[in-house]
C-alpha cells in the first residue's frame, strides 16, 4: 500500500447556535463530501461552542461508515494534563494536542488554538453569522464601562480567509444558504 498523505479539516463556529434537522444534514453531506470526494481523514476540534459539539457528534457518527478518519481534540489551555484527564477525553477523542504557540497565550489562548487549527487545515468549515455579537461583559476590575468582545469565530473566519487567498486552503462557511456541495 503506497503513502497516503493526511487531509485536515478543522471546524470553528459560534459558541450558540439554534440546531435544525437541515443544519445538521448540510453538516453531514457536506463532511461526507470532505472525505469522499476531496481525501479528509483527519478532523480537529476546538470546544466550548455548540457547533464543536454538533460537529464532534457528525464525525462520532460518519466514524462507523469510515472508520479510517481520526478526531484530534486541539486543547487551548491545560498545556499538561494528567493522565485521567487525557482518559477522559480520548473517550471522545482518538488523540488530543496543545500547539505550543498556544502554551503561553493567556487571554490570546482561544485566538491562537484557532489560528493554528486553520494553518494546520486543507479545509475549514464554519458556522459564522456576520451579525452575531457576543454578549456584552460585565466591567472587569478598574473598568468605566462594560465591553462587548471581539468574537472569536469572527476572528478565526478573516484569518482563514486571509489565509486561503494562496489557494492553499478552502473555507466553508455552512450557514450561508447557496452554499452547495458539488
Amino acid at each position: 500500500m503506497g503513502y497516503m498523505q493526511n487531509k485536515i479539516c478543522c471546524f470553528i463556529g459560534h459558541r450558540k447556535l439554534v440546531v435544525s434537522s437541515e443544519l445538521c444534514e448540510k453538516l453531514k453531506k457536506t463532511i461526507v463530501w470532505l472525505i469522499e470526494k476531496k481525501g479528509v481523514n483527519w478532523f480537529l476540534f476546538g470546544s466550548a461552542s455548540k457547533f464543536d459539539e454538533l460537529c464532534l457528534k457528525t464525525v462520532t457518527e460518519l466514524q462507523k461508515s469510515y472508520p479510517e478518519i481520526k478526531r484530534t481534540y486541539v486543547r487551548s489551555n491545560c498545556p499538561y494534563i494528567r493522565n485521567s484527564h487525557r482518559k477522559q477525553l480520548l473517550k471522545s477523542y482518538d488523540d488530543t494536542l496543545i500547539p505550543s504557540k498556544v502554551k503561553n497565550a493567556g487571554r490570546a489562548a482561544y485566538v491562537e488554538r484557532n489560528q493554528e487549527m486553520i494553518d494546520a487545515s486543507d479545509f475549514c468549515v464554519f458556522y459564522y453569522n456576520p451579525e452575531y455579537k457576543p454578549p456584552i461583559r460585565k466591567p472587569s476590575k478598574g473598568a468605566l464601562t462594560s465591553e462587548r468582545p471581539n468574537s472569536g469565530t469572527k476572528l478565526a473566519y478573516e484569518y482563514a480567509v486571509r489565509k486561503s487567498k494562496d489557494g492553499s486552503k478552502t473555507v466553508i462557511n455552512i450557514r450561508e444558504d447557496d452554499f452547495l456541495i458539488i
